[in-house]
C-alpha cells in the first residue's frame, strides 16, 4: 500500500527540501518505488536534484501527472521527481495579476482558482497510487498548498533544526495538522519529528533535543541528521547527499532515517 509523506514545517530553514530528496533517494535506494513531489514555488526539490522547474506545475495542468514525471539528474530505479513551478503560489494555482484581477473574465479566473484546489488534490491521489513511497515537500508556510498536501497524506513528517528558535511556531503547524485529522478522522497521522543541523559539540544542541524529546516523545526519530557540509553542497551538484558523498555523515544518517521510516510502516 503506498504511503504519503508530507514533509513541512512552516519554518524555513530546517532543512525540509534537504530531508525530503535525500530521504526519498534513500527509499529508492531500498528498493521502494519513491515519487518525490516538489509543491513549493522556490522549487529548490527540483533543482537540488538536478532538474528545472516548469512553467505550469502539473498538479494544476489537466492531464494525468505521469507525464510529467521525471527521473532525477542521477538516475536510480525507483526514483521520480514531480518537478515544481516558480508560478505556483500558496492558493494552490498559478498566481493571478491584477491585470487578471481586472478583466471582464475575473469571474472566470476566481473560478478556477477553486477549481485548481480540487485539481491538486485529485492529483495527488492519483499520483500516489503507482508508488511505494509519496514524498511532499512543503513550502515553509500554513496555505492552502501545505494544507492540500495535508489533505491528501497519510503523514506529516517535520524537520525542527536544533536552535534556540526550534519550538518557535510549532503551536500553529500542529494547529492546523490537528484540524486537517479532524477534518479526516484517522487517515493523518504524524509520522515523526526529525532533528536536523545537529551540532553535537554545542550545549544548545542537547538542551533542543531534550526539550524536543520530552515534549513530543517517541514520535521524534532516533536518527538526526548531523551539520555535515557534504548536505549543504550535494544540491549545488544536482545530487542527494547519498550520491555525492556516500560515506559522509550526513549520507549515513539519511541511511538510518530511512530505515526508521520503513519499520514505521
Amino acid at each position: 500500500m503506498s504511503r504519503t509523506i508530507c514533509v513541512a514545517n512552516q519554518k524555513g530553514g530546517v532543512g525540509k527540501t534537504t530531508t525530503s530528496i535525500n530521504l526519498a533517494a534513500a527509499l529508492a535506494i531500498s528498493g521502494q518505488r519513491t515519487l518525490l513531489v516538489d509543491m513549493d514555488p522556490q522549487c529548490n526539490a527540483t533543482t537540488g536534484s538536478g532538474n528545472q522547474p516548469v512553467g505550469n506545475h502539473p498538479l494544476i495542468v489537466d492531464k494525468p501527472i505521469r507525464s510529467s514525471i521525471q527521473s532525477p539528474a542521477k538516475h536510480r530505479d525507483g526514483f521520480h521527481l514531480l518537478p515544481g513551478s516558480k508560478s505556483f503560489n500558496d492558493s494552490g494555482v498559478l498566481a493571478v495579476s491584477p491585470k487578471d484581477l481586472r478583466s471582464p473574465s475575473a469571474g472566470d479566473t476566481a473560478a478556477h482558482r477553486m477549481a485548481s484546489s480540487d485539481l491538486v488534490m485529485s492529483h495527488l491521489v492519483d499520483g500516489a497510487s503507482q508508488y511505494d513511497y509519496v514524498l511532499i515537500d512543503c513550502p515553509p508556510s500554513l496555505g492552502s498548498l501545505t494544507r492540500a498536501a495535508l489533505s491528501v497524506a497519510d503523514e506529516i513528517l517535520m524537520p525542527i533544526q536544533c536552535e534556540y528558535f526550534a519550538m518557535e511556531g510549532l503551536a500553529q503547524m500542529i494547529s492546523v495538522i490537528k484540524s486537517v485529522m479532524l477534518e479526516r478522522p484517522g487517515q493523518l497521522t504524524f509520522g515523526g519529528i526529525v532533528l536536523t543541523m545537529y551540532d553535537q559539540s554545542l550545549d544548545l544542541t542537547h538542551e533542543v533535543d531534550t526539550e524536543v524529546r520530552e515534549f513530543f516523545g517517541e514520535i521524534v526519530f532516533d536518527t538526526v541528521v548531523p551539520r555535515d557540509v557534504k548536505v549543504a553542497e550535494s544540491p549545488s551538484h544536482g545530487l542527494c547527499v547519498l550520491d555525492y558523498a556516500p560515506r559522509s555523515r550526513g549520507s549515513r544518517a539519511y541511511t538510518e532515517l530511512c530505515m526508521e521510516v520503513l519499520e514505521r510502516d
